[in-house]
């Protein structure tokens, strides 16, 4: 019996070719995110807030943490799109289980937009009113 060949062919890269390519494949991650209107939305706002935490943090760690706060943000917008993006391959009928996902990816990115709001606004407080 012949084996038969990975599906990926990443798998089998090494060194500097595996990088090459994993980078290809995020930045068409990347991509295929900003189709997504929540995804920019967020995007331009980290346009802003980026810059932003240089003023309003107070040394580099509350400037870094600021910045994680924004990129967080980012990075479960696109593990939510992921998500449902694997759901509707799946199928377009509706199904609980597929319901489940899609509204936990969805609370993945309330909390996560919940945490960078609190972040930002105990900064502004302990610059401005504290």
């Amino acid at each position: 019996m012949t084996p038969t060949p990975d599906a990926n062919p990443q798998k089998h890269r090494k060194g500097l070719n595996r990088i090459w390519h994993a980078t290809g494949y995020s930045l068409a991650g990347l991509k295929a995110g900003w189709f997504e209107t929540a995804f920019r939305q967020e995007a331009a706002a980290a346009l802003i807030l980026v810059p932003a935490s240089l003023w309003l943090g107070q040394n580099w760690v509350e400037t870094a943490l600021l910045c994680a706060g924004v990129v967080l943000v980012l990075v479960v917008e696109l593990l939510n799109t992921a998500i449902e993006s694997a759901i509707d391959r799946v199928g377009p009928e509706w199904h609980d289980l597929s319901k489940r996902a899609k509204d936990m990816g969805s609370a993945a990115v309330l909390l996560s937009l919940l945490l960078c709001l609190g972040m930002w606004l105990a900064a502004l407080y302990h610059r401005i009113g504290g």
